[in-house]
């Protein structure tokens, strides 16, 4: 018989070296396409007349707690069945929940189209980052990928595993209804500026202390005797992103890199001034690629021992 200890770690070990080896395989059925089923429908449905900012976020507060309610509802099944079963569920969903290896791919073969020709690292990038790509130089394609990095190593590996430390995998789950929420109505633009007002909020709150935590692992895994200049550089930076949570990551790895991030974009046609996180504009390379994914490794590294070590003690 398996001990609880190895009942408790295992599905995470396991759905965390499935996550290195496979990623997102797109033949796999996954429950963020779902997510966003259920949203888009709800949202065509609720977002018009008046009340759209109260309809946002009756909506919001209740596919959350769904989610988090169904997926607890779930997991007892299996553990009446099975303890066999829970194990077999818990590692699906927490391998579901993980999205750090598939973009670190994506990133790479940014880096590697744009050695080929600007328009193949353009059409590259846009696969992962939400703004205008047609007119980037290639320095912007780079400073894309790698922003994009940073903000998914909060978002997709730290901040998952932060809420199963909190509330198990039906927190887990929960957040990545959160995550999706605003990834598809957390807009400021028109149509989404009143309807996804909460949708954006949670999120904020959600991501508050994971982001913070992702940019101090990213310092104190990369250098010694550095840490102390990088931690003030982030204090200076990280607040300068629109997003509350988002310039802590993106500003710790500036802070490694050495470079700037930020500058203005544009979005869905229009442009989008962004203050710089860094002062040091210089042109990035595949060597800081490299540098970045070597980041993100150990930060997953850091963050899978944080949570076992949570089960043991």
């Amino acid at each position: 018989m398996l001990s609880i200890l190895a009942i408790s770690i295992l599905p995470i070990l396991v759905a965390w070296l499935l996550d290195k080896i496979l990623g997102d395989p797109m033949w796999l059925p996954h429950p963020v396409v779902l997510f966003g089923k259920i949203i888009h429908k709800c949202e065509t449905i609720l977002n018009k007349g008046h009340w759209k900012r109260t309809k946002g976020a009756i909506m919001a507060v209740v596919l959350i707690i769904m989610t988090f309610v169904l997926t607890d509802y779930l997991l007892k099944i299996a553990l009446d069945v099975s303890v066999y079963l829970w194990m077999t569920v818990t590692t699906i969903l927490v391998f579901y929940c993980l999205a750090g290896t598939t973009l670190l791919r994506e990133v790479r073969q940014v880096f590697y189209a744009l050695d080929i020709s600007l328009h193949q690292g353009r059409e590259r990038v846009a696969r992962i980052v939400g703004r205008d790509t047609a007119n980037l130089t290639a320095q912007e394609v780079r400073s894309a990928a790698l922003e994009t990095m940073s903000e998914n190593l909060s978002d997709g590996v730290v901040a998952p595993l932060f809420w199963l430390v909190l509330l198990g995998v039906p927190g887990m789950m929960a957040y990545k209804m959160v995550n999706t929420l605003d990834s598809m109505i957390g807009y400021h633009n028109e149509r989404y500026l009143r309807f996804g007002t909460w949708a954006a909020r949670i999120d904020d709150v959600a991501n508050y202390i994971p982001a913070r935590l992702t940019a101090l692992m990213m310092i104190l895994t990369s250098s010694f005797y550095r840490w102390w200049s990088r931690l003030r550089f982030v204090a200076k930076y990280g607040r300068m992103h629109a997003s509350p949570n988002s310039g802590y990551p993106e500003a710790a790895l500036a802070s490694i890199l050495d470079c700037r991030f930020g500058g203005s974009h544009d979005y869905f046609g229009q442009r989008f001034y962004k203050p710089y996180i860094g002062d040091c504009d210089r042109q990035l390379s595949t060597k800081d690629m490299i540098i970045a994914i070597g980041v993100n490794q150990r930060v997953e590294i850091v963050m899978m021992v944080i949570v076992c070590a949570s089960i043991l003690f």
